[in-house]
């Protein structure tokens, strides 16, 4: 039970920036523009499709021609060409900014659909004309944003997304180095000589393991007990990677905006970056990490994809924990735990996945399970009520008929994805509950709301009152039975 007493934490931002994102899911979308010309592929003499484009290729047609038929047509709609006197290349033409753009394109079995031979590479036209878009749109929108990115120092690395969800991991792959070089420098003590070279050497050593440099010097009266200082360096193995899924640099925390070849990957940490972003990561690749990247700051869905669930064992676990010994508890999930605590949680959660230990041996205090479930939701990139159906939530909270309320939240629930669906489904209902032993707990709906209105709801950057957000909130935990059956 609770001795009254408020534990401190340290207060969390949200680590990712979600604009560039937003921006991306305003983007045109291809809208092919279909021929209605009679083509076939039986007859030498009459024009054939090429068996690597649809009914989007319209034969040859000149540049004035394609102007013609995509003047007036949407942003995105686009068609296929071939050029008056082309020989080894097609012709795209697209309708963006209600302008049409013309662009050589080619294929080749193998290596897909391509603008130029160093480019990327597509397995269909519709993926390269989409990853056209988005990439025309961030140039016309988020201009000051990727401008920002270009400009980036050197000292951005040490407030990234990386350094912050890696930090305790960092530590202790850092004193697992150290005290592995202690180890070396003590063997190496038996094997030398009484002499002032010996002595020199034992003081000082450098070995190189795996291309990793180490080097170190300590005082020759305390090897077994100082863990040795030292300099550690390994080149991180940036390659250029095709993403699933959403993804967000580690170092400017903006999103990888795009559909292929998002940005690069170190092969042996897993730390991933924009191209311009990985010029400002030190050489300091610890491969260790690679297999302990977890699922704190990681998408959603792709955390569904990843574990084939559809609710985050993060989630689920902190739960039943708090739902056995913590219901009863003043102020839970108000109450905050010790920021070490859940930290040394968050750290055995990334690396031992479903076999943490969560027992009340292990965190007595049910404050820092309930604090470790609450920084997992907020470090989501995308929040549980997504930036898309973030509107229609609220519009719903305006209805002062309530029968018309809970119906315009059922349609909202419903234009989210699958994987915020089940698990905001999942945290209602457990919020519900514990409203439920309000009597004790001193936690109703709304005194839930306000705690968890700023970690599950895409609320503007600028937004300080939360009033209507949380009487929302309020409203989804009260009705949950009804909303989401």
């Amino acid at each position: 039970m609770s001795t009254g007493k408020e534990e401190k934490t340290e207060t969390v931002q949200k680590v990712w920036k979600p604009e560039l994102y937003k921006i991306q899911l305003e983007a045109p979308t291809p809208k092919p523009l279909y021929t209605t010309k009679f083509l076939t592929n039986n007859f030498e003499n009459e024009e054939k499709i090429p068996n690597f484009y649809g009914s989007e290729y319209h034969g040859c047609m000149s540049h004035k021609e394609a102007e013609e038929l995509l003047n007036n047509k949407t942003d995105g709609s686009f068609l296929v060409r071939k050029s008056p006197g082309a020989v080894d290349y097609y012709t795209l033409s697209v309708r963006f900014n209600k302008k049409t753009k013309h662009f050589k394109i080619y294929f080749k079995s193998g290596q897909g659909h391509y603008l130029q031979e160093q480019s990327k590479h597509f397995d269909n036209i519709h993926d390269l004309v989409a990853d056209g878009l988005v990439n025309f749109y961030m140039q016309l929108h988020a201009g000051p944003i990727i401008q920002e990115i270009n400009q980036q120092t050197g000292n951005c690395y040490q407030q990234s997304p990386y350094m912050t969800l890696n930090r305790r991991k960092l530590r202790a792959l850092s004193n697992d180095l150290r005290k592995s070089l202690v180890n070396k420098t003590n063997d190496n003590k038996l094997d030398v000589n009484d002499d002032n070279k010996a002595v020199g050497d034992a003081n000082k050593t450098t070995s190189t393991v795996d291309g990793c440099i180490e080097s170190s010097t300590a005082k020759t009266s305390d090897y077994g007990d100082t863990l040795l200082p030292f300099v550690y360096e390994k080149a991180h193995a940036f390659k250029v990677h095709t993403f699933k899924g959403l993804n967000w640099c580690d170092i400017c925390a903006n999103f990888l905006w795009g559909f292929t070849a998002q940005g690069v990957r170190c092969e042996d940490c897993g730390i991933i970056a924009h191209n311009k972003c990985s010029e400002l990561v030190p050489a300091k690749c610890l491969p260790d990490l690679k297999n302990i990247r977890g699922v704190f700051g990681t998408d959603l869905t792709t955390v569904a994809q990843l574990y084939q669930c559809s609710i985050p064992f993060v989630v689920r676990r902190c739960v039943e924990e708090v739902e056995a010994r913590g219901m009863l508890q003043e102020g839970i999930y108000r109450v905050s735990g010790f920021a070490d605590e859940i930290d040394a949680l968050k750290l055995a959660l990334d690396t031992e996945g479903e076999k943490t230990d969560m027992s009340e041996t292990a965190y007595s205090n049910i404050n820092v399970i309930a604090g470790t479930l609450k920084l997992y939701l907020r470090l989501l990139p995308v929040p549980l009520i997504t930036y898309q159906a973030y509107p229609s939530f609220m519009e719903s909270s305006r209805i002062n008929i309530q029968d018309e309320q809970i119906k315009k939240m059922c349609e909202a629930v419903k234009k989210l994805p699958m994987a915020h669906y089940a698990c905001l489904k999942f945290m209602m209902e457990h919020l519900k509950r514990v409203a439920s032993h309000y009597a004790v707990n001193k936690m109703n709906e709304h005194n839930l709301a306000t705690v968890f209105a700023p970690t599950l709801i895409a609320t503007p950057q600028h937004l300080t009152n939360l009033t209507e957000e949380i009487f929302m909130l309020s409203s989804l935990i009260t009705h949950c039975s009804v909303i989401f059956n």
